[in-house]
């Protein structure tokens, strides 16, 4: 499962949503907003919203590719990041509440995922120049996130709690997460970046390492903070295909 364009990563993400609907997996959950942030991506390269279209139709498929991998060895018990073991593990394990499940996957994604991959693809004035269109994104996903949190909400009636501990909404907490993901992952490009391509693997493997502790506070919160995650997840709805289903309906058909 290896995307070369925007329209190959839309096409992979559909077949991974019918295999989690039919199994009632809820890695489908993530999947499915993923699908929203690229139908979004895809419609503003339509409309000239980024500086090179083209680019950012490559670089979709070059970001993409990681998850796919580590979903498909995930599937077939093969050897992933670390990042990405943590982050399917806990979303198998029915531990989670559905926003926990986004967390981990956005974690995992963004965290490890974005940054090495612009590191590799761009170097010098090549990854200054791509950094207009990178913080775009931040504009995409702002813009989603009202959506992400109502919807979460139909399912999950008691989400406010978490609210009540810890001072912040779900979306606060959502868009916290993804910008300072995100902010993360341009300082990880910037490191890759600048070095020789012999020293990739041995840095991927610190942020690695990184990310994966980061996916384990996100999927074992301690003290109060657990005793509410565990009343929400037992007031939120089973319904894992229709969860999913709405999930993936938030961006209009085109």
């Amino acid at each position: 499962m290896q995307a070369q364009g925007i329209s190959d990563v839309l096409q992979i993400l559909d077949g991974i949503i019918a295999d989690c609907k039919a199994k009632s997996d809820p890695l489908g959950y993530f999947a499915a907003l993923y699908r929203q942030v690229t139908l979004k991506v895809k419609q503003g390269i339509a409309e000239g919203f980024f500086a090179d279209g083209p680019r950012m139709d490559r670089f979709d498929a070059l970001f993409a590719n990681p998850y796919f991998t580590a979903y498909e060895a995930f599937r077939s018990g093969g050897q992933l990041t670390k990042s990405w073991q943590v982050a399917f593990d806990s979303t198998e394990s029915g531990k989670l509440i559905i926003l926990q499940d986004l967390l981990v996957g956005i974690n995992a994604h963004i965290n490890l995922d974005l940054g090495v991959v612009t590191g590799e693809t761009f170097q010098g004035k090549a990854l200054q120049d791509f950094k207009g269109d990178f913080d775009k994104i931040n504009a995409i996903l702002a813009g989603l996130l009202p959506a992400v949190e109502a919807t979460v909400g139909e399912f999950s009636p008691l989400l406010d709690i978490l609210e009540k501990i810890g001072g912040k909404d779900a979306v606060e907490v959502l868009d916290f997460s993804i910008v300072a993901a995100r902010d993360d992952a341009w300082m990880h490009a910037q490191i890759i970046s600048l070095q020789p391509p012999s020293s990739w693997p041995l840095t991927v493997q610190t942020i690695d390492d990184k990310v994966k502790f980061l996916g384990r506070l996100i999927a074992q919160p301690g003290g109060i903070v657990a005793a509410a995650v565990a009343i929400v997840r037992d007031t939120e709805s089973k319904d894992v295909p229709a969860v999913i289903d709405a999930l993936n309906s938030i961006v209009p058909a085109a």
